[in-house]
């Protein structure tokens, strides 16, 4: 009885259609969304806001930004290292030049440069799919690391080779750089994501969002109804992008506090590729539970091993994530395709009829 739709009575298409049309969903919502801007903020530790927090945000965008291209368009991308390095490299250079400007100004700007790069890598996603697209865009990786590494423009000629994030301020208060506090960047993070998942709910529940769909459940039928292919496809690439770019650039500035060209290698892609595959494709939510799983798992248990009293040397929890991880990824694809997203699904369809059994 605790999540029923009856007496919840619908009196306009606006409420009917609505993206949480049960009052049960809203009221968790305001939960999560509470906790996440308040509670966590205020009684969070410096060690659960910069080691778990940031990274699940930051992750999670850019799982975001890959299951709009991979879930919801059906384009398969392993080049999303790349585009995060690209809003990373984007922002250093828009700071550098700008210093002046606010820097959560320049890390939303530096996506639409990672979505330029996204749409001109993606132009041959009109003619090749499957097999051939996944070569096209593990092109781009390999190119645009290369340029991260080789072309010292990009880095200011910066004899370590690495882009470093200084030291911002917003409204008096530093935001990036060694004296920003970790719940200041937390709920930088935190509202940059929060808005840019609202934004990409909206744009899949509109006609953007059903072209995309279209296309990845048939394009052939997608073009016969009159759907354009290379524009739509190319704005998927962008805006996937896009994402990815926000989050590289974050990444950099509110997580790491600097980078190399390394850590945007291909394992970057593969990690992000993996959260969705788990989370669920074509699943927002299910992107942030993929972001949970696999970035909370070794710290919780490096964490738990300490709290039985079984320390785990580093070495050997990466190990036991790689193992975890590839036996997750296996499971899934056998038992449940659509990840972890499926899953809550089926848990709040009993819910509906629950104590009864039909």
């Amino acid at each position: 009885m605790f999540y029923r739709e009856s007496g919840q009575f619908k009196t306009g298409y606006a409420a009917d259609m609505a993206v949480f049309p049960i009052r049960q969903d809203r009221i968790g919502l305001a939960v999560i969304l509470l906790l996440a801007f308040v509670v966590v903020p205020v009684f969070g530790s410096a060690f659960l806001l910069d080691a778990v927090m940031i990274p699940f945000l930051v992750l999670s965008l850019a799982a975001i930004g890959l299951n709009l291209l991979t879930g919801y368009t059906g384009l398969i991308s392993l080049g999303t290292g790349a585009f995060m390095g690209v809003g990373a490299y984007a922002c250093y250079k828009l700071t550098s030049a700008f210093p002046g400007v606010n820097v959560v100004v320049w890390v939303v700007v530096s996506g639409l440069f990672a979505s330029l790069a996204g749409a001109l890598f993606g132009l041959p996603s009109l003619r090749i799919k499957g097999f051939y697209l996944i070569v096209a865009t593990l092109a781009a990786q390999f190119f645009l690391q290369w340029c991260f590494a080789r072309v010292g423009w990009l880095r200011d000629y910066n004899v370590s080779g690495a882009i470093e994030a200084g030291t911002h301020t917003l409204f008096g208060v530093a935001v990036t750089g060694p004296t920003a506090q970790p719940w200041v960047r937390y709920l930088v993070v935190l509202t940059l994501v929060a808005g840019l998942t609202w934004v990409a709910s909206n744009i899949l529940r509109g006609r953007i969002g059903r072209t995309w769909m279209a296309i990845r459940d048939m394009d052939l039928a997608a073009e016969l109804i009159g759907v354009r292919l290379l524009p739509a496809k190319l704005l998927a690439f962008a805006v996937s992008s896009f994402y990815c770019g926000v989050a590289g650039a974050m990444l950099v500035y509110f997580w790491y506090g600097s980078a190399e060209p390394e850590v945007f290698s291909i394992d970057l892609g593969f990690l992000v590729l993996f959260m969705v595959i788990i989370g669920g494709l074509g699943s927002l939510v299910g992107s942030f539970m993929g972001a949970a799983l696999i970035h909370v798992l070794p710290v919780a248990l490096r964490a738990g091993s300490g709290w039985v009293g079984l320390p785990i040397a580093p070495a050997t929890v990466e190990h036991l994530t790689y193992i975890i991880v590839g036996g997750l990824l296996i499971g899934f694809l056998i038992l449940e395709p659509h990840g972890l997203a499926r899953l809550w699904g089926i848990g709040k369809q009993k819910l509906r009829v629950w104590p009864f059994p039909y």
